[in-house]
């Protein structure tokens, strides 16, 4: 199946990583350096595995595709592709990918905007004491996969 961007969309990714243990995979997009950086530090000896690094929504969903992130971080504003445009991308190949939006566009305008796209919203300013909290919470929650419809008896009877 391809969604409108032509991307296959990408089965879940399941089992052991790479042998060892089993860590939520993060992939950090942002397009400055020392924004990347500072994640990578804020998540040092926490319970996750950054899986890789992208500067661009274009970037981001190459590497989706590539790295198969359980969790996506992802900034708004960027060259080439938006986080908004790069999160509504991500949703048809990988829906079972969690997004948080981490950005400094902490108004309602944009926290409306991405609700729907996204799992999450941290504001970078607060992400030193927030961030790990909704990392945590969404390592711990099951990705959405729609349930088998279910037999009518009737059905199931006969």
């Amino acid at each position: 199946m391809l969604p409108v961007s032509g991307h296959p969309v990408l089965p879940p990714l399941t089992g052991n990583i790479g042998g060892g243990e089993l860590r939520t995979r993060i992939l950090i997009v942002d397009d400055h350096l020392i924004a990347r950086a500072s994640v990578r530090r804020l998540l040092d000896g926490q319970p996750f595995r950054i899986c890789g690094e992208a500067r661009d929504g274009k970037e981001a969903i190459e590497k989706v595709i590539e790295l198969k992130p359980d969790i996506v971080l992802l900034d708004i504003s960027m060259p080439v592709m938006d986080g908004i445009t790069a999160a509504h991308e991500i949703r048809l190949i990988a829906p079972e990918t969690k997004i948080v939006f981490l950005t400094n566009h902490d108004v309602p305008t944009f926290r409306n905007a991405t609700q729907m796209l996204s799992d999450a919203f941290v504001y970078k300013m607060n992400a030193d004491a927030d961030l790990i909290p909704v990392l945590n919470r969404l390592a711990e929650t099951p990705p959405t996969t729609p349930k088998p419809p279910r037999k009518s008896r009737r059905a199931a009877m006969g």
